[in-house]
């Protein structure tokens, strides 16, 4: 779940018990809370991510129970050599038995070293796939969510959760599983061995291990929230470096370099301090356990020192215990690692499970059908929206109808809503009250796909994308042919421009269009609207940069386009709109005027008003 923070930002809820009791605990379905169905759901989800792998996880698994075994197998070996010496010494094949009980130990070490190699990279390979998979699941699923969601959400803190969290999602998916199960085995086994060999020492062993796992549970706690608090905090960073640097020319002219150095460095040290008390818990824990590794050697040694002088212990039995305590160690040692992967895996995992189950505002019903053959009728019915569930409305019982075909001009003050009440149409966002049909059809009963294809919008926002010129032409319409960008770009009088660039239509015109000019930014985006030649046609103060040259051939262009179509201009340029077939005038008060330019004129209303002031600047 999502939370508002105190300023503003969007943060994840923490809770400070251990992830084990959190995530894993078994209680009665009736106290269960929704938190504890989410977290349920959540590791259902985190083990179903094994299932297109399970072939690679069991023969990964099987390779750990390898290095487990011949961990194990080696201190029985040695046991064999050390016991038997007395009765090998004066035989005249010595030598011979302890080379081959030395090549029966060289086998088991190229047995468990093959065991160990495909471990750590197919391991690590299941672990990337299932990070990637994760990783496309999180840009798909923000590809679906609505522009309210993006309006409250910072970009800075979804690409931390999409790149930086999933890092770590690899890591756990692999050691997860071999840890568990090498920790596992070679405990038992080392365990097994030891009750064999002296159960008084192997019980002694046995009861300094709770103490071991209660102080790894304690810390395991506080890593948690230390690693969640560093991922909100990087978070932090990566929003002040996308704002710094996408406004990088406002920055620099305004000569702001050293308050926005001092804006990054105030969360530069909020991280900083972040990992100050992860790295603190973590280096508590790795040094308490291996404490614990050195008191269980020290206890073995004192411990089986006195037992050899009492004559309850060999000296091959002594060497076999130390031998075991040294593979019972390396369980401890996977276990701080473990916690280590957890904290830092299973905490991005729930961060991008926060994401995943954001659900979309805008999304098909169930009963959804295509769009079919638009002849282009818009209405709105006593419309309604606010932007907030209960907060104040743009506007309030808005009615309108535009014929299939029909030039509609929306002009009026900035901030009444024209762009919104577009934005309706194509569902971006939807209506608080009333609907918005498309030929009688209301367009929450249709498909978003069949509705965005037969509608195109040329935003006020201008967009392009990195890559070349034909790239983002292209984008609406890939199959398009080189014809038919060209025939685009000219209605867009975006050709001849595009052919002084130094490699025309193949050239690379930088993150969002950096190298070109602003009228440049537009026509582009207009001539990728022509290109998609959809029936309903929105251009959102499509010509507001444009030169009053560029702007009368992209009128030009317009009047042909919209000749078959439904077209809806908004533009402040009352030019821009002066031939539509109809004219409507928004305010705060809704639509209070609509006509021809002429009839309007002659009403000498709001809209000549308008004409008025503009004609005079």
């Amino acid at each position: 779940m999502l939370s508002n923070s105190p300023n503003g930002k969007q943060r994840p809820q923490i809770r400070g018990k251990s992830l084990f009791s959190r995530y894993f605990s078994r209680r009665p379905a009736s106290d269960d809370s929704l938190e504890r169905q989410k977290a349920r759901a959540r590791a259902r989800r985190f083990v179903s991510y094994y299932r297109p792998h399970l072939p690679l996880l069991l023969a990964d698994l099987l390779c750990a129970m390898l290095v487990a075994a011949t961990a194990v197998a080696m201190p029985l070996i040695a046991n064999h050599i050390v016991g038997r010496l007395p009765d090998l010494a004066g035989s005249p094949d010595a030598f011979g038995k302890i080379l081959i009980l030395g090549c029966i130990m060289l086998g088991v070490f190229v047995l468990q070293a093959f065991a160990t190699y495909f471990v750590d990279y197919q391991g690590h390979v299941m672990g990337a796939k299932i990070e990637a998979q994760v990783r496309r699941e999180l840009f798909e699923h923000c590809q679906k969510l609505s522009f309210s969601f993006y309006d409250r959400q910072r970009t800075g803190q979804l690409m931390s959760r999409i790149s930086n969290d999933s890092l770590w999602l690899g890591e756990l998916f692999h050691h997860g599983p071999e840890d568990i199960a090498i920790s596992v085995l070679k405990f038992g086994g080392a365990m097994a061995v030891l009750v064999l060999i002296d159960p008084v020492i192997a019980l002694l062993i046995a009861l300094l291990i709770p103490l071991a796992v209660a102080y790894a549970l304690y810390f395991n706690g506080h890593m948690n929230i230390a690693l969640r608090t560093s991922k909100e905090r990087i978070g932090g960073i990566n929003e002040r470096v996308e704002d710094a640097l996408g406004g990088i020319r406002v920055v620099q002219s305004f000569g702001n370099e050293g308050e926005e150095l001092r804006r990054f460095q105030v969360e530069n040290q909020r991280f900083l301090d972040s990992r100050k008390a992860g790295y603190r818990s973590e280096a508590l824990l790795w040094v308490g356990m291996d404490g614990f590794s050195q008191l269980v050697t020290i206890a073995v040694i004192v411990f089986g020192a006195i037992r050899i002088l009492t004559a309850d212990l060999s000296t091959a039995d002594m060497l076999t215990l130390l031998l075991c305590v040294g593979v019972l160690v390396d369980p401890v040692r996977r276990l701080d690692n473990f916690i280590r992967v957890w904290q830092e895996g299973y905490t991005s995992f729930v961060r991008a499970m926060e994401l995943l189950e954001e659900e979309p505002d805008i999304a098909d019903r169930p009963d959804a059908k295509p769009l079919g053959q638009v002849l282009g009728a818009i209405g709105f019915n006593s419309v309604s929206f606010g932007y907030e569930a209960g907060g104040p409305l743009v506007f309030e019982k808005v009615s309108l109808a535009i014929r299939p075909g029909e030039f509609v001009a929306l002009i009026g003050p900035s901030g009444v809503g024209k762009s919104t009440l577009c934005s309706l149409i194509p569902r971006f966002y939807d209506v608080e009250s009333g609907s918005v049909t498309i030929d009688g059809q209301n367009v929450r009963d249709v498909s978003l796909a069949s509705l965005r294809l037969n509608v195109g919008v040329v935003q006020q926002d201008v967009y392009l994308f990195s890559g070349t010129v034909a790239e983002n032409l292209r984008y609406g319409r890939p199959e398009a042919s080189d014809e038919d960008i060209i025939a685009a770009a000219k209605a867009a009088n975006a050709h001849d421009f595009i052919m002084a660039l130094p490699q025309g239509y193949h050239t690379d015109i930088g993150q969002r269009g950096v190298k070109l000019s602003g009228g440049q930014k537009q026509r582009l985006t207009i001539a990728r609207a022509f290109l998609k030649n959809p029936p309903v046609l929105i251009f959102d103060e499509a010509t507001s940069a444009l030169d009053n040259e560029s702007e009368r051939a992209v009128q030009q262009a317009l009047l042909e386009l919209v000749k078959g179509r439904t077209t809806i201009v908004i533009a402040h340029r009352l030019s821009t709109v002066r031939h539509a077939d109809r004219i409507l005038v928004l305010t705060q008060d809704g639509i209070v005027e609509e006509g021809t330019h002429d009839a309007l004129m002659a009403a000498d209303g709001i809209y000549a008003g308008l004409h008025g002031v503009r004609a005079s600047i």
